[in-house]
């Protein structure tokens, strides 16, 4: 038995997930073997997957989305690293109720990014999702030594809004150890830079974006991208309409500035946490998140998983909080069937709030109907 899930965000980290229906399953079969992988896709709690698959988490002290210091965490093991820009510029890290679309930034996943690279990272596995910032990943490229300068040779200020007044773009300055590392930007997105699909439309709203904003900011970003093109070429245009390019308020346009290589999220996570080994001894898959929708099918991680192990012919059922998908979806992701919580408590906020005690009685339902 295989549990490769991901996280009930708000109610469940991808490890507790694992915990709660490991619990399920032994209450029907307790000498069940089970192999427990918290799986992410690039999104927040991508460190916390790498640190249950044995990596070592480190934390450093860097700059917030609002310029505060946070603690936030990386993970190592050998000469990889796992960076998740949400530990650094994520929406987590701001107040309670406050968004700051036009002014936060993406500093602190620089610095991420450098701490990796002074722990002797090669190959560095940039997973990025659930940001609170929309600045094409100029401040990431700050910390990196990338300077950014108005029309009086200042440096702009902080956030996507102030790139409107960017005059200069300077990048001979990065980290030279850049070079020399394999830099995967590891994302569930493809959307590009700007336009009707980019950042700013798409994601904007959601970090608090009003309709005014999102047009400047989309305005902005593409203004980056031309002053980026006359310091660097015809790339710094082609990174823009890339895929991943959009990616977390446009920081995969900087990543792939960086020489970042897009791969989706859950397929990177999958080989650096090692799934293929794992999934050669188990006869059942159980994978899942909170809600299993369009989205899922979209590079989400119960997919990615549902993939992985079709291709080797092991079953898949997946447990979830919400299920908005036809049986027939369910099976062309390759997932035979889904157990929400709601089937067992349909009041919604009671499910977020006792979603562990439920999630174990869903997981006694998958030991009946496929193990007894």
């Amino acid at each position: 038995m295989l549990i490769a899930a991901d996280k009930f965000k708000g109610s469940l980290t991808a490890v507790q997930v694992a915990e709660r229906v490991t619990a399920g399953l032994r209450r029907v079969v307790p000498d069940l073997d089970v192999t427990a992988m918290p799986v992410a896709d690039g999104g927040d709690g991508t460190v916390d997957a790498a640190v249950a698959a044995g990596f070592e988490r480190r934390e450093i002290r860097v700059a917030g989305p609002l310029g505060d210091e946070v603690t936030a965490a990386f993970a190592v093991r050998g000469d990889t690293a796992v960076v998740e820009m949400a530990e650094a510029s994520g929406l987590q890290r701001l107040p309670k109720g406050v968004f700051a679309p036009l002014t936060s930034s993406t500093y602190g996943s620089g610095e991420l990014l450098r701490a990796a690279l002074d722990a002797g990272a090669r190959t560095i596995v940039f997973g990025v999702g659930g940001s609170a910032t929309t600045d094409g990943g100029a401040g990431m490229l700050s910390a990196l030594g990338a300077r950014f300068l108005d029309a009086e040779g200042e440096p702009v200020p902080p956030g996507g809004g102030a790139l409107t007044d960017l005059a200069s773009a300077d990048l001979t300055g990065l980290d030279p150890r850049l070079t020399s590392v394999d830099l995967i930007l590891a994302s569930d997105v493809d959307n590009p830079l700007t336009g009707p699909k980019g950042a700013p439309a798409v994601y904007g709203p959601q970090k608090g974006a009003a309709p005014d904003d999102v047009d400047a900011l989309d305005a902005a970003l593409g203004h980056y991208a031309k002053v980026l093109e006359e310091a660097i070429g015809a790339k710094a245009t082609e990174y823009a309409v890339a895929p991943g390019a959009g990616a977390a308020g446009g920081i995969g346009y900087g990543a792939l500035l960086l020489g970042a290589r897009f791969r989706p999220g859950i397929d990177v996570m999958l080989d650096v946490l090692g799934f293929a080994a794992a999934l050669e001894g188990a006869t059942l898959v159980i994978t899942g998140e909170g809600s299993l929708d369009e989205q899922t099918l979209h590079g989400k991680a119960p997919a990615g998983v549902a993939a992985a192990a079709r291709a080797e012919g092991k079953e898949v059922v997946a447990v979830c909080g919400r299920l908005a998908l036809p049986p027939q979806s369910l099976g062309h992701a390759g997932i035979r069937r889904a157990y929400p919580l709601t089937a067992l408590e349909p009041d919604v906020v009671q499910c977020i709030a006792e979603a562990g005690p439920i999630l174990e009685r869903v997981a006694e339902n998958i030991a009946r109907d496929f193990l007894v």
